[in-house]
């Protein structure tokens, strides 16, 4: 018995000349097709398929790079797929354990490595990256480059690596501090010093507007860490304590915006000397009408090989799957070459390349988030929480971290609860 679908398949298929059902497939790759009505279709054999995170305004220019690749026509042509970040964790969970639908090359956050390795989800590029000897560790970020490496083993590529820094306006800070940036970077003790001149003036001096970067950036230049044994949390500690009272006092103190304030158009309104944000953030304020700057995260010292400035990255993967062939595979390493050496774009989006070519890029070194790249020393300064659990650290932080900076939360009970909430969660995750 033929079905409807099936003749209307035939019909379509004679008209326009191809013989077989799967040459209808690969060829016109239609909708027809993509809807799955027919047996065996799916994605062109010769696309890789890319799965990623970049809703936002950075879709654009992953958009641009994806088209310059495939405009060098390459054997595989990327398809981009990009959804919004919870949906796409949710959705490879699924698909990884149904075996079906797997993308052919995806990106995670860096901290998500760990576990999706753990959980036997990853294929390794090493037997891959051995025909492609330039993407190597002396290529790359330093920091970016190695979250991708398991017990000797690469599971990932960086595609950039983005940074928690301090905007600044320029005219402020030169009549508040104008000898802070002489080493590029704002101690909180000169947080403290411009404050007593700027709170005179109705100016607040600085923001908390994500705890967790600003908190684990503060906890690390205490000495202290997620974890002594990559399982076990050790959040309970003097080093906890001394990041949450450091960065409750400011507002205590009257050095940050009040409760209900927007940091944000506090600052493009010239009501806030300091913001500090990510790199990214550079898009929420290119337009503002005064001159600003961008420089290291705020910290306790003033020399450069203390410094912890807070990064997360962007990292190639490949999931597990039967249907991934390896001149797919090795589509996919000449992609990622191709990035190595043409990350312009993904710069201009106020990102930071992980590819080390960029320094040489002389657009790139007029851009504001260059200064994270710009010698071997600084580029030391940028820190990766590579801690298995991060993810369980970050959600008590998002949480949490709020109440404790606004005084609704006591230090004691923010540093104990995060130890227990975190503990609890590891005990039910079952991938140790």
């Amino acid at each position: 018995m033929v079905s409807g679908n099936s003749i209307n398949f035939q019909v379509k298929q004679r008209r326009k000349g191809y013989e077989t059902e799967k040459e209808y497939c690969i060829t016109a790759n239609n909708d027809f097709c993509r809807g799955g009505v027919l047996s065996g279709c799916g994605s062109n054999k010769n696309e890789i398929t890319f799965w990623n995170p970049f809703t936002g305004g950075d879709n654009e220019n992953l958009v641009a790079m994806i088209e310059e690749y495939n405009a060098t026509d390459p054997e595989f042509k990327i398809k981009n797929v990009s959804m919004k970040e919870g949906d796409m964790y949710t959705k490879i969970s699924t698909v990884v354990n149904s075996g079906k639908d797997i993308p052919d090359l995806m990106i995670v956050h860096g901290e998500r490595i760990k576990q999706y390795n753990d959980n036997g989800m990853l294929e390794s590029f090493d037997e891959l990256l051995t025909n492609y000897p330039n993407i190597s560790a002396g290529n790359y970020v330093e920091a970016a480059w190695n979250i991708g490496e398991l017990d000797g083993t690469r599971y990932a590529v960086p595609l950039d690596i983005h940074t928690w820094g301090t905007y600044y306006n320029v005219e402020l800070l030169a009549k508040y501090a104008p000898n802070a940036l002489d080493d590029e970077i704002i101690t909180f003790d000169e947080i403290r010093e411009i404050a007593q001149q700027a709170s005179a003036d109705g100016i607040a001096t600085t923001a908390v507007t994500w705890f967790k970067p600003n908190f684990m950036s503060a906890l690390s230049q205490y000495g202290g860490q997620l974890s002594e044994n990559g399982i076990d949390p050790t959040l309970d500690s003097q080093a906890s304590i001394d990041a949450a009272t450091l960065l409750s006092d400011l507002f205590a103190d009257g050095l940050t915006p009040k409760d209900g304030e927007d940091a944000t158009q506090m600052f493009l309104t010239g009501q806030l000397v300091l913001w500090p944000e990510g790199i990214w953030g550079q898009n929420i304020i290119k337009d503002a009408e005064f001159e600003w700057g961008l420089t290291n995260a705020p910290q306790l010292s003033d020399d450069l090989s203390e410094t912890v400035n807070w990064s997360s990255s962007h990292q190639f993967v490949m999931f597990n799957s039967e249907q991934r062939t390896d001149e797919k595979e090795a589509g996919i390493a000449d992609f990622l070459e191709w990035l190595r050496t043409n990350s312009i774009e993904w710069a201009r989006a106020g990102q930071n390349p992980a590819s080390l070519d960029i320094i040489n890029n002389e657009e790139y070194k007029t851009m504001p988030q260059s200064i994270f790249m710009s010698s071997e020393e600084q580029q030391a300064t940028l820190e990766i929480f590579d801690y298995k659990y991060n993810g369980y650290v970050s959600e008590y932080l998002d949480g949490n971290g709020p109440d404790l900076y606004t005084q609704k939360m006591s230090v004691d009970d923010f540093v104990s609860g995060m130890q227990k909430e975190v503990s609890d969660k590891i005990a039910k995750d079952g991938s140790n």
